[in-house]
């Protein structure tokens, strides 16, 4: 039990780092929530601090929600209940959503939950990453891209987790639970880019 409240709580401290705010407070001395969106995500650090920052922001945004999984999955035994890295990925989204260092208001998990599909179902993360880039160069709306991509992801999961294909390794059930729960959390994230998706306004990754 220690373990496992020790692999939570690095999860969440993992998630919790605001690389966004970081990044943007780095490159140009200023508060990226006090910019575009004012979401501390990638998508509000390109407009920014442009290509180079989103990139940065997306990969570290990603890392500190794989480490702790990886670290979850070296750690697990035998024994161990299966759900445990699936367990740490969700804290450390939540650490993301609602970091300890920003007073609970954070981004809204994407990239972080791609860095724990990464440990745990990389083809499903190629898949959603692919599904980014289409629609991003469709439309140049970030949060359209970010649920069409999510939503890939998890079809692709539940596919992995039915079928029992080892790509490279087999998906268990309980990360297609992590799934649904991950796509929930980002479509509550994205409760108001929806509303605004659908009127129409909807801020373009371009936008400033």
């Amino acid at each position: 039990m220690l373990k496992v409240l020790a692999l939570i709580a690095l999860g969440y401290l993992m998630g919790s780092i605001p690389v966004g705010w970081l990044v943007v407070k780095v490159y140009r001395n200023l508060d990226v929530r006090r910019l575009g969106s004012g979401n501390i995500g990638a998508a509000n650090v390109y407009r920014a601090g442009g290509l180079g920052t989103f990139a940065v922001t997306a990969i570290l945004d990603g890392i500190k929600g794989a480490i702790p999984v990886a670290v979850a999955v070296l750690l697990h035994r035998p024994s161990d209940p299966p759900f445990i890295p699936a367990l740490v990925g969700l804290a450390a989204v939540a650490g993301h959503n609602w970091p300890l260092f920003l007073r609970f208001r954070g981004g809204k998990g994407v990239a972080t939950s791609g860095g724990i599909i990464l440990v745990l179902a990389p083809v499903a993360l190629v898949c959603s990453v692919a599904a980014w880039l289409f629609v991003i160069r469709l439309t140049r709306v970030a949060s359209l891209s970010s649920l069409v991509a999510v939503g890939v992801g998890l079809l692709t999961v539940g596919l992995l987790a039915a079928t029992g294909l080892a790509a490279p390794y087999r998906v268990g059930w309980s990360v297609l639970v992590l799934g649904l729960v991950l796509v929930g959390l980002v479509i509550l994230r994205h409760r108001g880019n929806i509303v605004r998706l659908a009127t129409g306004r909807e801020l373009k990754i371009t936008a400033t």
